[in-house]
């Protein structure tokens, strides 16, 4: 019986508008990720001031429990093996980019793009199919499956949810309680006219721009 009134109530919290769709959680590998676009790339950095590829992965591992070392080569060998075909949000990939040894890491985050500390750019995102330069440059991935879970992670409900849940489920609240709270609000109302919050606009993410040519 509990169940289905939390289920009424869950129900009829969206009908009402009490939480709206739009008030969702995202995945936690996202939410420090889009903070960090634009912080400019800094030889050794690994704060907010200035990244290097290695500083910058260090820095969102970190805000997900991971502890990384600095340094690129290093965190190759941190992690499982995982081919290209079947890259997920957040798998670091790394490349060589000086033609002799692991020198660049990065983190996939979908449809074929990974977010990377670039010299001269910052924190970007890029294309991992870039014909001119990333792809030929590609040397393989490794996944963290504490971070693998974080980053495909289903958004969760708004606090709002949460709050209402444990409300309904709390052993303290009788049944009899919530049974006459819900024939209450199927008995007839005064119309009212209540007015709609705006919706704060979305955060822009970055578009990936292409890479200048290698000179």
């Amino acid at each position: 019986m509990r169940k289905t009134v939390v289920s009424l109530l869950i129900a009829g919290l969206l009908a009402m508008g009490t939480v709206p769709a739009h008030a969702q959680e995202g995945p936690p590998l996202m939410t420090v990720v889009k903070d960090l676009y634009g912080v400019p790339y800094k030889s050794s950095g690994t704060t907010k001031k200035g990244f290097d590829c290695s500083g910058f992965t260090r820095y969102v591992f970190e805000a997900l429990g991971v502890d990384l070392p600095h340094n690129s080569a290093s965190q190759y060998q941190v992690g499982q093996p995982v081919s290209r075909k079947d890259l997920q949000p957040g798998d670091l990939v790394f490349f060589k980019t000086n033609g002799r040894s692991i020198s660049h890491v990065g983190i996939y985050i979908g449809n074929d793009t990974f977010v990377h500390s670039e010299s001269g750019r910052g924190v970007v995102n890029t294309k991992l199919s870039d014909p001119y330069y990333w792809s030929k440059r590609f040397v393989g991935a490794k996944r963290i499956s504490s971070v693998h879970l974080q980053a495909n992670a289903i958004p969760t409900a708004a606090p709002a949810a949460k709050k209402a849940v444990q409300a309904a489920s709390t052993p303290e609240q009788p049944v009899q309680q919530a049974q006459a709270g819900a024939a209450q609000a199927e008995a007839p109302q005064p119309e009212q006219q209540t007015a709609v919050p705006a919706q704060a606009a979305d955060v822009p993410t970055p578009e990936p721009q292409a890479d200048a040519p290698v000179k």
